[in-house]
């Protein structure tokens, strides 16, 4: 047993308030070195007549590790505890300070959760579990209002820009919003809608005021409440890591230098403000003068976000935020800024715009999630680019899902394509099996999934501007098989809890192969999933303990013959079996 391979710590995603009364406990060992392990669990005050010893279950694996995990509800809210680990007869017992032949006579050297205090536990929003994002773009989904263009619009359908304009708006939204009803979807996040000089809105010059060419603050409340009344919930674009250049603070910050009493409000490294060589004098979002960062630990300033922040929520009653470059902006903000929107709506969405491994943000006192980057790119790699076989996918996507509490595993938000790059199908060089393998995947595992508008009838675009395509609204145009997949997919996920929150199991993922099979189960239902991710049809089989399965598309009856499935698909096929 490689006993430097074993790791666990107190707290994080290791020893976690699952809810009030569940604890979740976590272990790290060398891939395939043990073959059991069991929490040695109890209350330190009676730790004689409390001890117990848990079986733990194999979380998730990956290249190197393997984690385990258990779920132990202690009758005191408190809980002392170590692991056994067994290897054939090997067997070590890990406490805080070392490994051990035999079990501890005492729990003094223990770990030690010491209470489930209530404030202590990470609450996520439960509908998330159960949502179905659509992403909007509002200046590029469809004009309803033509009054309010902007000058210089352009006909509707042209090509996309980075300073172009097509008239899109919220009456547009509320216009179409039988299409988002028939599809499915139960959640819409929109890109910004607020102030600002662009066509995509991130860089903001009121935050206070919804962007006239979209409308105005009645325009959206009743764009808001036709989606509750249809069970849509919305949340809206943040961003409040920069402001844009005609921000009234930054325009006075131009205007009166060093005597402007908005100096503080932004990081200026010299004076006068100039762009010299590509580079301002200030502080920005990557490079760009026209996104000058905000010091969000200046008081004026951390006030005025915040009561925006809470405004949006009391006047319009969206459902959430979604926080643009948020690894960018001070914890502590963030800390604030939830204790004020939980405040106002303890259900509201908070969504972090991360890109990489954000366990600092995800402790219980900031986001209840981030945009789930890393399965982005594990599901693009194998699915879509063929990088990498079945074994090094379910390796990603095992490190993925180790990394966080449950809760936020749960309510992670998982996007295949976005305003930000390629659309699927182009990724996919239009083949539309490849691109609905991807999406199938997306839709049967842990996370809240998101489409990016007009996937579901097959619009394409390369990147940044061409994946902002103005909306396709002629149905002769659209694909209407593609949107009858999307919404039996939809229906399915929303049908089945074990496709939403059930525990996840590869059962095939092997080196060199392109094929998976996982399981998907809950107390409700087993389902497993296999994929064919080849051009050519394939033979799948797995061994099963149940004899008759059947198909949740079709409702067709699969016989397990001599314990085990066997399947033929078809390129890029996938089937989805429940055990009966």
């Amino acid at each position: 047993m490689l006993l430097e391979a074993v790791y666990h710590r107190p707290k994080l995603n290791w020893c976690y308030a699952y809810d009030g009364r569940t604890i979740h406990l976590r272990i790290r060992t060398k891939r395939d070195d043990v073959t059991a392990v069991s929490a040695m669990t109890g209350d330190k005050y009676m730790w004689d007549q409390s001890l117990t010893y848990v079986p733990m279950y194999k979380l998730a694996s990956d290249e190197m590790f393997d984690y385990w995990e258990c779920e132990v509800v202690p009758p005191y809210r408190r809980l002392k505890y170590g692991f056994l680990l067994e290897s054939g007869k090997e067997k070590y017992w890990m406490t805080e300070y070392d490994f051990m032949k035999q079990q501890p006579e005492n729990p003094d050297r223990l770990f030690e959760y010491p209470f489930i205090n209530p404030a202590d536990v990470f609450e996520t929003p439960a509908w998330v579990k159960d949502a179905v994002f659509y992403q909007i773009f509002p200046e590029r989904f469809a004009n309803g209002d033509p009054s309010i263009d902007p000058e210089g619009v352009l006909p509707w359908g042209g090509k996309p820009e980075r300073d172009n304009f097509f008239g899109g708006d919220l009456q547009g939204v509320i216009d179409h919003i039988d299409h988002l009803t028939k599809l499915g979807v139960n959640a819409i996040y929109f890109t910004p809608i607020f102030a600002a000089t662009t066509n995509h809105k991130y860089d903001t010059e009121d935050y206070m005021r919804v962007d006239p060419q979209f409308g105005d603050i009645e325009t959206l409340k009743k764009l808001v409440k036709i989606c509750h009344d249809r069970g849509i919930r919305v949340v809206l674009d943040a961003v409040f890591n920069h402001s844009g250049r005609t921000f009234a603070p930054f325009v006075d910050l131009q205007k009166n230098k060093e005597k402007s009493r908005y100096k503080d409000w932004f990081y200026i490294r010299k004076y006068p403000i100039t762009v010299e060589d590509g580079i301002p004098s200030y502080d920005t979002f990557a490079f760009e003068p026209l996104m000058p960062k905000l010091n969000t630990a200046n008081p004026e300033v951390k006030e005025y976000l915040l009561k925006a922040a809470a405004y949006w929520i009391q006047e319009a009653d969206i459902d959430g935020w979604r926080l643009d470059v948020a690894n960018e902006v001070d914890h502590e903000f963030w800390r604030e800024f939830r204790r004020v929107v939980k405040g106002i709506k303890p259900d509201a969405y908070i969504l972090g715009e991360i890109w990489h491994e954000s366990s600092p943000w995800l402790m219980g006192d900031q986001f209840d999630a981030v945009m789930n980057y890393p399965f982005t790119n594990a599901v693009l790699d194998f699915f879509v680019d063929g990088v990498g076989d079945a074994s090094h996918f379910a390796n990603a996507i095992g490190k993925q899902f180790s990394r966080y509490p449950r809760q936020a595993n749960e309510v992670t938000f998982n996007l295949l394509d976005s305003h930000d790059t390629a659309r699927l199908l182009t990724r996919c060089d239009e083949n539309k099996d490849k691109m609905k393998l991807a999406a199938q995947f997306q839709f049967t595992y842990t996370g809240t999934p998101c489409i990016y508008y007009g996937d579901e009838i097959g619009m394409t675009g390369s990147n940044d501007p061409d994946c902002r395509k103005c909306m396709e609204w002629d149905e002769d145009k659209q694909d209407q098989e593609l949107f009858s997949f999307y919404q039996e997919l939809i229906a399915l996920r929303l049908k089945y809890s074990a496709l939403r929150t059930g525990n996840l199991k590869f059962l095939s993922a092997e080196a060199g192969s392109n094929r998976l099979v996982y399981t998907r189960e809950d107390e409700e239902s087993k389902i497993i999933i296999f994929m064919n991710n080849d051009s050519k049809p394939r033979t799948l089989e797995v061994n099963v303990e149940e004899s008759r399965w059947e198909n949740i598309r079709t409702g067709e009856t699969v016989s397990a013959a001599n314990g085990a499935l066997n399947l033929k698909l078809p390129a890029y096929g996938c089937r989805m079996l429940k055990a009966k």
